[in-house]
């Protein structure tokens, strides 16, 4: 039976990992953590904030998805829109999900990623 979900695996171009890196460390704050050497051979980067696991993978046929997307939860919501748009993400807000603050931002490469907050 599924107890968890381990990680989630997003695409991204050859090349791209240095842009990764700086948005997924610099702009939000997660540690990188290392791949096994059998599969850092083959690129990408791995990112974790607590328990939330990212995995960038190399795909040489690279293109973003306009729809799918890893929903982020988070704390302080406005403050981590603050923060993204300060080192020039663009930030869209979404009020759709009722019960939740929410907005969506895009990583250097294009992928989506749902940022929300419960308790509204």
């Amino acid at each position: 039976m599924i107890v968890s979900v381990d990680h989630v695996q997003l695409a991204a171009p050859p090349g791209s990992e240095d842009l990764l890196r700086s948005f997924y460390t610099g702009v939000l704050g997660m540690t990188e953590i290392p791949k096994p050497p059998v599969l850092a051979a083959r690129g990408g980067c791995w990112f974790q904030a607590g328990t939330v696991r990212l995995h960038l993978g190399i795909d040489p046929g690279f293109r973003p998805s306009p729809k799918a997307h890893p929903g982020l939860r988070v704390t302080g919501i406005e403050a981590c829109a603050a923060r993204l748009e300060r080192h020039g993400i663009r930030v869209l807000q979404d009020s759709d999900l009722p019960g939740h603050r929410r907005f969506y931002a895009w990583d250097p490469v294009g992928n989506r990623l749902e940022f929300l907050e419960p308790g509204v």
